[in-house]
């Protein structure tokens, strides 16, 4: 009886101080999965030696910085970042043409979600 008790607690919200969500901007969808192309473009690149490598770090923590995320927006975009460098980390090696192909893709798309943020967005 007492577990079923706390159980009910537990789903009405009793036992669990409520807290209050960040509202998520209407284009976190883009940002997110722009950070995971960031972060496969930073391993790629480097292992593709690619003098840019570093940029892609670096765009990654100025757009962090310009969206004024709280400790759990940062948590996210910089997770989605290093899921991208992880996903290809463990895939690829060695640079090679599927490796360069990715690369080929990824600044596209990249490219495509940063215009259409600009557009819709931008000031």
């Amino acid at each position: 009886m007492r577990r079923l008790l706390v159980i009910a607690c537990l789903i009405s919200g009793f036992l669990v101080p409520a807290r209050a969500e960040t509202p998520q901007p209407p284009y976190d969808a883009q940002l997110l999965r722009l950070s995971e192309l960031m972060g496969a473009l930073h391993y790629l690149r480097g292992l593709c030696q690619a003098g840019d490598a570093a940029a892609w770090r670096a765009k990654m923590n100025a757009l962090i910085a310009s969206e004024g995320f709280d400790e759990a927006g940062k948590a996210r975009y910089a997770g989605a970042f290093n899921r991208g460098y992880r996903t290809f980390s463990l895939t690829y090696r060695s640079c090679n043409a599927a490796a360069g192909e990715t690369v080929r893709t990824y600044l596209e798309e990249s490219g495509k979600i940063a215009r259409d943020l600009h557009a819709r967005y931008g000031n």
